[in-house]
């Protein structure tokens, strides 16, 4: 019987080693490579003691494998020296799931959900009859799994420590957008995309009336669009709305940036501080090596010092530890791994080019696991990071040119639109990134004279020690001047903080000495010193900030927030006055929308004390415009002072999709008994692709652009928009997806005419989900390339064109099903091919078929019918049985 156990053991053993070939060819690669290296490998010979004989392996209780031949011996009760068993490599790798890759250096790299070691194949043993072998032993002190030997299971159970773990290997990174070979959509050269009007009527009431000549009305006119894969902006000032030739040109400007390079010309501020009156004119390129800037979402036009730093700084992080430790580098809190390291004999672990800044805060961890295994508990190291604005790589560099004159605008009774343009200003400066550390720039001015420039930014690796400094030499008067910029952080504790530039200099000092309690300290050149105290905290339900100082001249300045449940109190002070604002609301919503009820008073000391008291309502809508502002915002009250007393009120809508409407009246305030009343309206309009109202952000259109997306049902299927074709909006989070994301994450705007995403420029993949096609409706093209400038829309026409299916019965000549038969659909340009393989009732279905003529072909050869036309009028489901021939 001992010796059938023995067949059935091999046979059975070497069907498992068959089942999988990766471990097998593994073996076979660590014999040659050791016959090739002349390896002193320890052959065992057969011992007297030990035998040869099959065994199971469980893992965690469960078996892995039924049967593998092991070197070893049992007395029937028990196992006889367990730590000297002999287990095939492969059984090991295969019961573990361990997975083993070959170096350069011919060491293997041993991975696992909870270890990571280098194994040397030298040190594995060779045994005559089981071939590369690992000792019990071994496997519990080199690869950390216990091990234990069931003789009733008569199996080998290994219990490793991570077992149940997912594996925690690199995070992947995100898929790449591929673009190659999609359809490529491209913007106008010329467009106007919106327009935006601001106006606003105030006025005020005197104890005999109203005073219609206090009447006043003024205004602002802008205007957004697209002008060769740039942005042009216009702004236009209407000090008084009702005489237009008292208007004048504030803004015109044209910008286009790219990654490597900004172009500007027009109206702009200037990239260094300006000595003259009036704005700037004139034209400035930025050209980049080496790094991108960051990406811009708050509109406002060209700003050099943004457009001068990079959006991120690589870092170098490194560190010692013992060899073999497995170190590991994640962000945060997170678990999600970005990078790891085992270490080798070197002792020393270093990961380079750590993104910092941009979407990258700069809080790491480093979590160094001994020997490898990561059911161990792991040592952290923190590594934190911080990048200074300006700084730049290491090795790149960036060269700024510009060239203008001072601008000054008509006054109010001025008929010249445009204004004047004066005194000549120009400058050029360069800029390197030295180090990871150390950023330096040069270069020089004119303005009212020539002037030298430098700057410096500097963040040493070891010192939490941040320093941006910028020097323009003396001018005419000799005075220098200095913008200066130093953050020092001892502690996590404490931070020191200084700025200089031509007006003060300040210091601010901000030490925690409790967790919730931190003591302020600050001086002003021009003010002086001032002490004070911070504290902060909170529960559900309840939170407290508070700050006071006291400075040198006993100015006592102070502001407190305190919540509690739904009443909420603020209050600030200084030597000037102060007030104190009570607010419960009576929805109970924490957001502040709903019915509130406030109250409120205030005083102010200048030549006399005045005193205000206010009771009032408010309501505020939860629905919100896609600008944020609420569709509704009224407020009713009435105000008690030393000036009098008399009504507040104030309402906001955007009911009125694009217009925001606000007015307001106080019949009496803290300073004055005379009654004040102002309307105000704001209105935007988009004109691209039709009228349609805009969402009183044009300003952002100056440096993002975006896409209407336009899908509609092609009727005629001539792959236009014609009239009468509707335009589907319904369910976009279903039918769209942008580089490889759902649409929901870039938050679009659903209007009549398209869906609206606001996007900063880039080439994005648009792809269409058929979850979301309308039923038996389809796209022609499943996806396309889409370029995005500044300053418009890039318009994507989808045509939804009529899907249609076919099913039946494929049958021969004599009338009997046909199962397997391939059935398919040819369009008569033979660039599109439906096919479908007949079930076993000879049931097939050609699906997704649009509109035109098709050939029927059955294992390619032509079916009865041969040809089925499929128009606007056809059905989209039909049934059609086919013969073959």
């Amino acid at each position: 019987m001992w010796q059938i156990a023995i067949i059935v053991g091999l046979v059975v053993g070497m069907a498992a080693k068959g089942c999988s070939q990766s471990y097998s060819n593994l073996h076979e690669d660590l014999i040659s490579q050791i016959e090739r290296e002349d390896s002193v490998t320890p052959v065992i010979e057969n011992s007297d003691n030990f035998t040869v004989f099959p065994v199971g392996v469980n893992v965690g209780g469960r078996p892995v494998i039924f049967s593998v031949l092991v070197r070893g011996k049992e007395d029937g009760s028990q196992a006889v020296e367990f730590e000297n068993w002999l287990i095939p490599y492969d059984a090991v790798v295969q019961a573990l799931k361990l997975e083993v890759t070959p170096l350069a250096d011919g060491q293997l790299d041993v991975r696992s959900p909870g270890l990571i070691i280098r194994l040397n194949p030298q040190e594995l043993r060779n045994d005559p009859e089981l071939g590369l072998v690992l000792s019990i032993e071994e496997v519990q002190t080199l690869l950390g799994v216990p091990a234990e030997f069931d003789i009733n299971e008569y199996a080998i159970i290994l219990n490793p420590p991570w077992l149940g773990q997912k594996t925690g290997g690199i995070a992947a990174t995100e898929t790449p957008v591929q673009l190659d070979g999609l359809p490529r959509i491209t913007p106008t050269d010329l467009t106007l995309t919106a327009i935006e009007e601001r106006i606003t009527a105030t006025g005020s009431e005197s104890t005999s009336g109203f005073e219609s000549s206090s009447l006043s009305y003024r205004g602002e006119l802008a205007a957004v669009g697209t002008l060769l894969s740039g942005s042009w902006y216009v702004r236009v000032n209407q000090p008084d709305f009702l005489d237009s030739p008292s208007w004048s040109l504030t803004e015109a400007q044209y910008l286009r940036q790219t990654d490597a390079a900004d172009y500007v010309v027009g109206s702009q501020p200037t990239f260094w501080r300006s000595q003259g009156r009036g704005d700037y004119w004139g034209i400035t390129t930025i050209q980049r090596q080496g790094f991108t800037p960051p990406v811009t979402f708050g509109g406002g036009g060209f700003s050099p010092g943004q457009r001068l730093q990079a959006s991120q700084v690589g870092q170098t992080i490194v560190g010692e530890a013992e060899a073999g430790t497995l170190v590991r580098l994640t962000q945060g809190f997170s678990d999600r791994v970005l990078a790891e390291v085992l270490v080798d004999s070197s002792g020393v672990y270093r990961f380079e080019d750590v993104p910092i800044g941009g979407q990258r805060l700069g809080n790491y961890r480093v979590l160094l696991y001994p020997q490898g295994r990561l059911s161990a508990q792991p040592e952290v190291r923190e590594a934190t990071f911080s990048t200074v604005p300006g700084q730049i790589p290491d090795g790149a560099a960036a060269t700024i040119v510009s060239v203008g004159w001072t601008h000054q605008p008509p006054g109010l009774n001025n008929q010249n639109f445009i204004g004047q343009w004066q005194n000549f200003q120009g400058g050029i400066a360069q800029r390197w990134g030295v180090s990871e550390d150390l950023t330096i720039g040069v270069g020089g001015i004119y303005d009212q004279a020539a002037r030298g420039l430098a700057d410096v930014f500097f963040r040493p690796n070891g010192i939490p020690l941040e320093v941006a400094a910028s020097v323009l030499s003396p001018d005419q008067e000799g005075d220098w001047d200095i913008n200066a910029n130093l953050r020092y952080e001892p502690t996590s504790n404490m931070s020191l903080q200084f700025n200089s530039d031509r007006f003060a200099q300040r210091l601010n000092l901000n030490w925690r000495i409790f967790p919730r309690l931190t003591v302020l300290g600050t001086y002003n050149s021009r003010e002086g010193t001032a002490v004070g105290m911070q504290t902060g905290f909170s529960r559900r339900g309840f939170f407290t900030f508070a700050r006071a100082t006291l400075d040198d001249q006993n100015r006592w300045r102070w502001n407190a927030t305190q919540r509690l449940g739904f009443l909420q109190l603020n209050h600030q002070g200084n030597e000037l006055g102060f007030r104190s604002e009570l607010n419960y609301n009576l929805s109970r919503r924490f957001l502040g929308d709903g019915y509130s009820v406030l109250l409120s008073y205030e005083t102010r000391n200048l030549q006399q004390r005045d005193t205000f008291a206010t009771i009032g309502w408010r309501y505020r809508s939860k629905a919100r415009s896609p600008d944020g502002s609420y569709l509704w915002d009224t407020q009713l009250g009435y105000g008690v002072g030393s000036q009098g007393s008399g009504w507040i009120a104030q309402v906001q809508t955007t009911i009125i999709p694009g217009v925001l409407v606000r007015g307001r009246y106080d019949g009496v305030s803290l300073t004055s008994n005379e009654a004040n009343y102002s309307l105000e309206l704001v209105a935007s309009l988009n004109v691209q692709e039709g009228v349609t109202p805009g969402d009183r952000q044009s300003d952002r259109f100056r440096d993002r652009g975006g896409i209407l997306i336009q899908p509609f049902f092609d009727h005629n299927n001539n792959g236009k928009l014609d009239s009468g074709e509707n335009i589907y909006t319904e369910n976009p989070e279903l039918l769209l997806i942008l580089n490889n994301q759902p649409i929901q994450s870039f938050r679009p705007q659903v209007q009549a005419n398209g869906i609206r995403l606001r996007l900063p420029p880039e080439i994005y993949r648009l792809d269409f989900d058929p979850s979301g096609f309308p039923l038996d409706w389809q796209t022609v093209n499943d996806a396309y390339a889409v370029e995005v400038v500044a300053g418009s829309y890039t318009l994507v026409q989808v045509p939804l064109v009529l899907s249609y299916t076919l099913s039946g019965v494929v049958t021969d000549a004599q009338g009997n099903v046909v199962a397997g038969a391939r059935v398919e659909a040819i369009s008569a340009d033979g660039e599109q091919r439906r096919f479908s393989v007949t079930n076993g009732a000879g049931v097939y279905y050609l699906e997704q078929l649009p509109q035109g003529t098709f050939t029927l072909q059955i294992n390619q050869q032509p079916a009865q019918p041969g040809t089925i036309t499929l128009d606007e009028d056809a059905e989209p489901f039909q049934e059609l049985n086919l013969r073959s021939r």
